[in-house]
């Protein structure tokens, strides 16, 4: 038996004439009756509010002028806040650091613990020396609040011991004549470092001016640990 097919309608039956139908496709065709014929209307034309290309160009222009100020927000934020970017201008940090280097310091460091011996921190000095040339300074902490500091044949003794230094270039390098300024009891050669304060040294000890000339430096003047090197790209790596 040869199977129907179900009729979907012709153009004459769009245009209303009649056509004689089988009672099998009858059962099966899909009515054509236009939306007119039923009482509906036929969907208008309506304008979606696609944008035209000025417009978008616009709202472009707007998107990423938000995301660069968004941008330039977060970053100020950063570098006032966090981390800060500086340059080393001397010689006085060879051989760890060279001049042209740069660095970045961590400046939330002391407000999760203190102050570490060894650490490199970048500081004000509360009476800067003109001869330097610069208002920030780097050096290394060697003595912490509470301990005498004195110098020995080229080496660096706390509280009577002798204090090991791998990263200088030589063990007995640490010349020149403690001043005793803003040191307690004030005498040459010693140094009791007061509470709140840290004794710190260049690690080019023979081009360095450091505590020996200036005094301890108070903790509050500290911007920040230094913690790694990232320029040259060569010398990158953690402090």
């Amino acid at each position: 038996m040869a199977a129907s097919w179900p009729y979907l309608g012709s153009r004459a039956d769009l245009e209303g004439e009649q056509r004689p139908v089988s009672a099998a496709s009858a059962e099966t065709s899909i009515p054509s009756t236009l939306p007119a014929e039923i009482g509906q209307s036929v969907p208008e034309v309506v304008d979606l509010g696609i944008p035209d290309r000025l417009v978008g160009a616009r709202r472009t222009l707007i998107e990423w002028g938000a995301v660069i100020v968004g941008a330039l927000a977060l970053a100020l934020l950063v570098r006032t806040f966090l981390f800060g970017a500086y340059y080393i201008p001397t010689p006085s940090m060879e051989p760890t650091l060279s001049a042209g280097d740069r660095i970045i310091v961590n400046k939330v460091s002391y407000r999760l613990h203190d102050v570490n011996r060894g650490d490199l921190v970048v500081f004000s000095p509360v009476d800067p020396v003109p001869a330097l040339g610069t208002d920030d300074l780097i050096k290394r902490v060697i003595g912490l609040p509470g301990e005498t500091v004195m110098l020995d044949a080229g080496r660096v003794i706390i509280d009577g011991g002798l204090l090991l230094e791998p990263y200088l270039s030589a063990p007995d390098v640490t010349e020149g004549m403690i001043s005793g300024v803003g040191c307690i009891g004030s005498v040459v050669g010693v140094c009791t470092v007061p509470a709140g304060h840290v004794f710190v040294m260049g690690d080019n000890r023979g081009n360095s001016r450091d505590s020996r000339f200036f005094g301890p430096v108070p903790i509050d003047s500290i911007a920040g640990r230094a913690f790694i090197r990232v320029w040259p790209l060569r010398a990158l790596d953690r402090l």
